[in-house]
């Protein structure tokens, strides 16, 4: 029987590890139903004295945070839904389906993964001028609509696909879509679930491009609405707190009901050759 001392050891390190990360949204929330200026005592409190629901009245009844909510949930959601189609299908192209030039593109696609993303907003930015989709959410769910990183991780996931499934499927008549449907998406679930939770997080934490897009307060994002109550109540902690927890705690529902499926995406994407 093997000692149990090195285990424990290893055990209650992990545990210090877990309460040392989490430590700051425990207190994040905590602080956040706390009555106004009970933060800045010295020392901070780590639980509310007395427990008021002030601060998110504030937020949603008089600084419109239900606004900055919904905007951002349409535009994560657009982007989830709309990218893992198209980079399911990319992806599942690249993987399985012939055309000239095939390995190249895909070759000079993951060349791109080492550009800065930063390099590319002042010719996306006239891009989108151009076209009209500066101040609209359009102008932030276009460019999210495919990208590289989802394509690559799809057909990773497709090439382990065996080529005889999708003969015998053509053979019985089944057109390119009717597999794409019937074989291809019930196959890559959990890289399709993994791809829509990773653009889903991208989308709602992205804090750079919605503040150069959209210029009009009223289509801001969360992210962006939370940077302009910072600097109008920088002394208001309790407040800061509470939008801190309206911003957070979606995204962490959202990846704790799907850490399953996620994980075993990124796995299943990083072992295929």
């Amino acid at each position: 029987m093997k000692p149990a001392g090195p285990a424990l050891l290893v055990n209650a390190a992990l545990a210090g590890l877990a309460l040392v990360s989490i430590f700051p949204l425990l207190w994040m929330l905590s602080v956040s139903f706390m009555p106004a200026g009970a933060a800045s005592t010295l020392p901070p409190p780590l639980f509310p004295a007395a427990p008021t629901l002030d601060n998110y009245r504030d937020l949603f009844a008089r600084m419109g945070m239900g606004r900055y909510l919904a905007n951002s949930l349409l535009v994560a959601g657009a982007v989830a839904a709309g990218s893992t189609l198209l980079n399911v299908m990319a992806g599942y192209a690249f993987a399985k389906l012939e055309f000239t030039g095939r390995e190249r593109l895909f070759r000079l696609l993951v060349a791109a993964l080492v550009i800065p993303s930063q390099v590319a907003i002042m010719p996306l930015f006239l891009e989108l001028k151009v076209l009209g989709l500066v101040n609209s959410y359009g102008g932030v769910i276009v460019p999210a609509l495919a990208g590289i990183f989802g394509i690559f991780l799809v057909r990773q996931s497709a090439r382990a696909i065996p080529d005889e499934l999708l003969e015998s499927a053509r053979i019985d008549g089944a057109t390119e879509l009717a597999i794409f449907r019937r074989v291809i998406v019930p196959l890559l679930k959990p890289v399709i679930v993994t791809l829509a939770v990773f653009s889903f997080l991208a989308s709602w934490n992205d804090f750079m491009w919605p503040l150069i897009v959209l210029t009009d307060e009223a289509h801001h994002t969360l992210p962006v609405a939370l940077a302009s109550l910072s600097r109008e109540h920088v002394q208001d902690n309790e407040l800061m707190m509470a939008g801190s927890v309206v911003t957070v705690l979606p995204v962490l529902v959202l990846f704790l009901a799907l850490q399953r499926y996620y994980i075993a995406g990124l796995l299943a994407g990083s072992v295929k050759g």
